[in-house]
């Protein structure tokens, strides 16, 4: 098939969670032979040096600084529904994105044509119409402003995410009319989308896992280490890092005096780089995650935020690190507690499940080996890029169908 891959970002460099998407499935597809043109919207000079280490993967790669968008056009669209879809470069937020559309539309014959987020592709619409195509934000931002009102510690933030998610739900019930298809990491997402607006033709299809790079060395660690994993700059990441810190891993440390707890990724800020001490390691983000999983006897992911597949417990299932988890962390993910994963859903629970664990060598042999089967079974790229192939031919299909 003919791909023309329209994209919020680049996809590298891949410690941006949703750049994994990206990444993987175009390596698959393009090992199928399907041919994929990118284009994609930049906001880092860095990125421009980024293309050779993935280029291989596409027939063409574009980049194109990403526009700002102000809070009044954002409210306007929401306001006047005429705007909401431009049929004209010149009304889009992006002309210079529009008139590259175009311009591959005019010079290639597309069998689908696959956007790769929300906000800030849906306005190509009218473009992508004439062909097969599908649509994928990967996650309800509503949803994730659900969760972040819920957690919210101050009224102040608390009224500053009920402001937003008045407006993204605005956005999502209107962002996705006339697209074939939606696609969401997870079903929760895709309720969330239908809730708001029942016609959106949603598909979930999850994020894979990395085997061949994410496959333990079989090393046992001989200290109680607990990791945490994620870039900071992501309110999520940095309120789980802030509650272990803070809640959970003091009172582990009142039973266990010798424990450490590894908070690692990019953008630590200053409020959580002030714990760093003897007991608590924050390197910020390393080239290689894979000797803290070797060297922690667990992982523990308190996230209370977000929405969407985690990254980051589909690596530590795969690098067999016994997980301790919050429910949402686990979202997507179909774990059974005490087969794959211990849940926790609030900070005694996380303290009585951390020291089971450490205190169990049985019990976290149990869940790496099921963990680790689990992702084998259903969370690899090459079954990913099976359901998008598969979901491709659909769109085509049901197109077929009705111009015949």
């Amino acid at each position: 098939m003919d791909v023309l891959l329209i994209s919020r970002c680049p996809p590298f460099p891949l410690h941006y969670g949703d750049r994994l998407i990206l990444f993987h499935l175009a390596q698959e597809l393009a090992a199928r032979r399907h041919a994929i043109d990118l284009l994609a919207f930049y906001d880092n000079p860095v990125d421009l040096a980024e293309v050779p280490r993935y280029e291989e993967h596409f027939r063409s790669v574009t980049l194109i600084r990403e526009p700002r968008r102000s809070a009044a056009s954002y409210w306007l669209r929401a306001q006047l529904p005429g705007r909401r879809f431009p049929t004209r470069a010149e009304a889009s937020w992006s002309p210079d994105m529009w008139r590259a559309i175009k311009n591959r539309l005019t010079q290639q014959l597309y069998d689908v044509v696959h956007l790769f987020g929300g906000v800030q592709v849906y306005e190509c619409r009218q473009l992508a119409a004439p062909l097969p195509n599908l649509i994928v934000p990967y996650e309800s931002y509503s949803l994730w402003l659900d969760r972040a009102i819920a957690e919210a510690r101050s009224p102040v933030a608390r009224a500053a995410a009920r402001l937003r998610q008045g407006m993204a739900r605005r956005y999502e019930r209107f962002m996705f009319e006339g697209y074939d298809r939606v696609v969401v990491l997870t079903d929760r997402d895709a309720d969330a989308l239908r809730a708001l607006n029942p016609a959106t033709p949603t598909v979930t299809i999850p994020n894979g896992v990395d085997l061949d790079y994410f496959t333990p060395s079989g090393y046992e660690p001989d200290e109680p280490a607990l990791l945490f994993t994620g870039n900071y700059d992501y309110a999520p990441n940095l309120d789980a890092a802030l509650r272990l810190v803070r809640d959970i891993f003091p009172r582990v440390k009142e039973v266990v005096p010798e424990a450490r707890l590894y908070l690692v990724g990019g953008n630590p800020p200053a409020a959580l780089r002030a714990y760093a001490g003897d007991d608590i390691a924050i390197p910020g983000r390393v080239p290689d995650l894979r000797p803290y999983f070797e060297c922690s006897l667990l992982y523990v992911s308190p996230l209370r935020m977000g929405a969407g597949i985690k990254n980051k417990v589909l690596e530590t299932l795969a690098m067999q690190t016994p997980l301790v988890a919050s429910p949402l962390s686990c979202d997507g993910i179909p774990v059974r507690d005490g087969e794959h994963v211990l849940l926790a859903a609030d900070d005694d629970a996380f303290v009585e499940q951390i020291l089971l664990l450490l205190r169990t060598p049985g019990l976290r042999a149990q869940l790496a080996q099921n963990g680790r089967r689990l992702v084998e079974e259903q969370f690899t790229w090459q079954r990913v890029a099976d359901l998008y192939e598969a979901l491709y031919l659909r769109v085509i299909r049901a197109r077929h169908e009705i111009t015949n």
